[in-house]
């Protein structure tokens, strides 16, 4: 199954939950709505092989590119703009993914970004997981890398993702850019997000 057509039938399978929620729970719209936030804080990768929880507050928003499976804007820090965690799947190797995301960053002093960067690999739900932790100037392409156009100089900005290997099912990659205030106000979140990923029988 295109794994778009998926998402969205997914996505109208959350939105239906608000009415089982008042049938089932009889605490009113207030619960109902509780319940319905905290299940599109859920989400899955590899054609629903895996499932993650997103922190909450994290709200759940149209992807702004046809590639990009799902996104949440994450609550800024004040001043701040909102930041965006994006989940596709992707090709090539780990490495060359790595590499392509040092060369989104230039650093203030003209030093290497693969000097001040750093990677951590873990297990998690039988899955090996590359944790990458970012930091500088970001050259920001809101359309997605692959979409064209003129990058957009963000300075102050941090990059946490972790690249996915589903046994079978392809490489997923998580991202989450924004300020650096922002960033390191939910990068605990995140990382607790990606370290409860679970298989889901599918």
């Amino acid at each position: 199954m295109n794994r778009r057509h998926s998402f969205l039938g997914r996505r109208s399978a959350v939105f239906l939950a608000a009415p089982l929620a008042c049938a089932t729970g009889g605490h009113g719209p207030a619960a109902a709505e509780t319940a319905v936030a905290e299940a599109a804080r859920v989400f899955t990768i590899a054609d629903g092989g895996f499932s993650l929880e997103a922190p909450a507050g994290w709200e759940r928003v149209q992807p702004k590119s046809g590639m990009i499976e799902t996104e949440f804007s994450i609550p800024p820090v004040k001043g701040d703009a909102p930041g965006r965690m994006t989940v596709m799947g992707a090709g090539g190797s780990i490495e060359a993914n790595i590499e392509r995301w040092y060369g989104q960053f230039t650093q203030p002093d003209g030093s290497a970004t693969k000097d001040k960067a750093t990677t951590k690999k873990i297990k998690v739900a039988g899955c090996d997981v590359t944790i990458v932790d970012i930091a500088g100037t970001f050259k920001d392409m809101p359309g997605g890398p692959f979409a064209g156009g003129k990058a957009v100089e963000r300075p102050g900005h941090r990059m946490l993702a972790a690249i996915v290997e589903t046994p079978g099912r392809g490489n997923y990659f998580l991202k989450f850019t924004g300020s650096a205030a922002t960033v390191a106000g939910e990068a605990d979140a995140f990382r607790k997000m990606v370290e409860g990923l679970v298989a889901s029988g599918k």
